[in-house]
């Protein structure tokens, strides 16, 4: 999608991600390696009853999944950082992952640069509905110079 495309109260879905225990083991030991998502013989007997994925690696699964929906030959270059990122419940294997991204802010720099700014919020369910990722991300498009003028 283009800057142009995105507007406040815009849905944009993406997924199904399935979850595989060799990908959460893979990126754990890479990543993230902490026993409940690298070892799952303790992880069985640890709090979450099995193992679970990392955090960062369930961020990476919603980057990637609107980076296929939304972001693929868009403008989009940079981002500024996070307003804040909860994990609410775990993700497991054989996990089924959705995204759903709303809009939140669209609007051009004043600064004089041709730069486009989005917020949204990225929410990411398993196959049961429950929310397993909740963040508020702010997106930088690069603009051409005549586009400059939009507000």
């Amino acid at each position: 999608m283009k800057f142009a495309d995105f507007h406040v109260g815009q849905s944009i879905e993406a997924g199904p991600f399935q979850v595989t225990e060799e990908e959460v083991l893979s990126f754990a030991r890479a990543w993230d390696p902490q026993w409940f998502h690298t070892d799952p013989a303790a992880a069985d007997a640890g709090p979450f009853q099995g193992l679970i994925a990392s955090g960062w690696h369930t961020c990476a699964i919603a980057m990637r999944l609107i980076a296929d929906a939304a972001l693929a030959g868009s403008e989009s270059f940079a981002s500024p950082g996070l307003q804040y990122v909860k994990w609410p419940k775990p993700v497991r294997p054989g996990d089924s992952l959705r995204l759903v991204a709303e809009v939140l802010a669209v609007r051009v720099s004043r600064s004089g640069k041709a730069l486009g700014i989005l917020d949204w919020r990225w929410k990411l369910f398993n196959q049961r509905g429950e929310m397993v990722l909740d963040l508020e991300a702010t997106s930088l498009f690069k603009l051409s110079p005549q586009a400059k003028g939009q507000d």
